[in-house]
């Protein structure tokens, strides 16, 4: 018999490895913990067009809500509005009609039928307008109200074009705070706390336009590798047209901010083609 060779290299082995979505994932969520946030459920796909946009203070004509932008479900098509507490599903149709805490409203007719109408949601900021509810319940219930920070990272839908850089369905990174006293400054400064944690350590900050924030700010880290600046976030303080109908105090503050999980993966990755990421054309040996 010919001699083992006990040094010799073995074949190759192919194995399983984390998708690099989720071991960027898993290092986000490790960061805002550590800043002292928590993970928020975001286990609901499907909502009503009221969680997702009207209770954010977002018009029912806003052109985010057309068929071009939104999946829309045939069935079941609608929401039960029996579901949502009484109090509060009149309070948002007022805000949205007559106005009020000092606000003149959309000055519009609002539909209860529109609002209760069933979407893939289009960003985890439902979530965000359920967590907010539920602090101000505890607020009328208890008369104190206690700050807290929230996130999640979770799968979001849009009727996008499809190309190098947009998919029909994407993961968002999601945060808030809530306080008495914040400014735009307490934001700016969790941003530069946050991003230096993922390596971006200059940053820029833009005015911008958002429905349910303001002032909000668009957010640009200079990429080393790349020698350009690029977006990596969209931010703001969410209005007080959203936050007094849940009965939040009103000297309380919502900082706010949110980002796409595969831009940083893509530049960490040096992938360039998102489909290459995400979706049943991902490259299964990239990790």
């Amino acid at each position: 018999f010919k001699e083992y060779n006990f040094f010799a290299a073995g074949k190759r082995i192919r194995r399983g490895a984390v998708h690099p979505l989720m071991q960027v994932m898993k290092q986000f969520k490790q960061i805002l913990y550590c800043m002292g946030f928590e993970e928020m459920p975001t286990n609901q796909y499907v909502e009503s067009s009221f969680w997702c946009f009207d209770s954010l203070f977002m018009p029912q004509q806003h052109p985010a809500r057309d068929v071009q932008d939104t999946f829309f479900l045939q069935a079941p098509k609608s929401s039960d509005a029996t579901k949502i507490p009484q109090a509060y599903f009149n309070s948002v149709k007022n805000i949205h009609e007559r106005g009020g805490h000092g606000s003149i409203g959309w000055q519009y007719e609002w539909s209860e039928e529109e609002s209760m109408g069933n979407i893939l949601r289009t960003h985890t900021t439902a979530s965000s307008a359920r967590m907010l509810y539920g602090l101000a319940q505890e607020y009328k219930k208890t008369g104190v109200f206690r700050p807290r920070k929230f996130f999640s990272i979770d799968r979001v839908f849009r009727n996008e074009t499809l190309d190098a850089t947009h998919l029909a369905e994407f993961h968002q990174v999601e945060g808030l705070v809530a306080d008495r006293g914040l400014t735009i400054g307490h934001l700016m400064g969790v941003m530069e706390t946050f991003y230096k944690q993922i390596g971006i350590e200059q940053l820029k900050f833009k005015p911008a336009y958002n429905p349910y924030t303001e002032p909000s700010m668009e957010i640009f880290g200079y990429h080393a590798g790349l020698k350009r600046w690029i977006e990596v976030g969209n931010s703001g303080i969410f209005r007080p047209e959203m936050l007094l109908p849940m009965g939040l105090p009103e000297d309380v503050t919502v900082i706010a901010w949110g980002l796409s999980l595969e831009r940083p993966t893509m530049i960490r990755y040096g992938i360039s083609n998102i489909r290459q990421l995400f979706g049943h054309r991902a490259l299964l040996g990239m990790a």
